[in-house]
């Protein structure tokens, strides 16, 4: 098989760790690559993640990493993560579970489960896609904004609040679930709408179907950021129409057996 590896590289153990999985895939006859970055950091030569061909990416790291790496890939190919990080959620194996997992793989082969994206448009103009969720908060901190929501074309909602927060069901579990949002079963395809510090106690967060025309209007006069997965930011504008659909090309992650339910326990309740 041919593996791409991709470390966080503000840790020394996940660079060590990934050196040491690099070898031992080699010696079972597998083939290797390394992201650019990764690369430079232990001394190889790299491959641009947006040019990865290769049966699977290893990511090691924490929901960030993984994160970063889903929305650097130009087109979406099978990972898994390698927890390296605090909570890891969407990195599903631990470091001493992996060798035993890829000499499962190379005998019996993979699933994979897709995860729904949320592609955006400001303007009608296509800004990226967001694995976790899309942002909107005041650029001046205790300034509420004001945001109609559109929904078939029908104004649905109207929400003053400190900003409001779209995320999808693999999403549920970071920011959303922190305001207050729900759990959602990332089998699910819809858009979670999550206001934050809502003025009007009957503001609630909304599930909206993923097959229905989705907008927000920003109706406030003070700045604005519009942020994907915390790492992309975008200034928008009293009038800025959002348009949140669900991408064409969902992240692919390997299925390594663990249910959802069970990691939600293990990972964020008994944190």
């Amino acid at each position: 098989m041919k593996f791409a590896l991709i470390s966080r590289l503000d840790e020394k153990r996940a660079l060590d760790y990934t050196i040491s999985l690099a070898k031992a895939l080699k010696n079972e006859g597998d083939s290797v690559i390394f992201e650019t970055k990764t690369a430079e950091a232990i001394g190889e030569n790299g491959v641009d993640i947006r040019n990865f061909d290769c049966d699977i990416a290893i990511i090691i790291g924490g929901d960030g990493s993984v994160l970063h790496a889903v929305r650097k890939m130009k087109k979406q190919i099978p990972v898994i993560g390698i927890n390296h990080g605090k909570v890891g959620f969407l990195a599903d194996l631990e470091p001493a579970e992996a060798p035993a997992f890829f000499r499962q793989i190379r005998e019996s082969g993979f699933k994979i489960e897709k995860r729904m994206r949320i592609s955006l448009y400001v303007d009608d103009e296509y800004i990226g896609d967001a694995l976790n969720e899309v942002v909107i908060v005041t650029s001046r901190p205790a300034k509420m904004l004001y945001f109609s929501i559109i929904v078939d074309s029908v104004p649905a909602e109207r929400f003053r609040a400190d900003g409001i927060l779209i995320s999808t069901p693999t999403g549920s579990t970071a920011y959303a679930m922190s305001a207050g949002g729900p759990i959602v079963d990332p089998l699910i395809e819809g858009f979670l709408l999550v206001p934050l510090a809502p003025y009007h106690l009957s503001s609630r967060p909304h599930l909206i179907s993923s097959e229905r025309d989705f907008r927000v209007r920003l109706e406030s006069d003070k700045p604005a950021s519009l942020v994907l997965d915390g790492q992309q930011i975008s200034e928008i504008h009293d009038g800025t129409v959002i348009t949140i659909r669900k991408s064409t090309d969902p992240a692919r992650f390997i299925n390594v057996g663990k249910n959802f339910f069970v990691k939600v326990d293990s990972k964020l309740r008994r944190l």
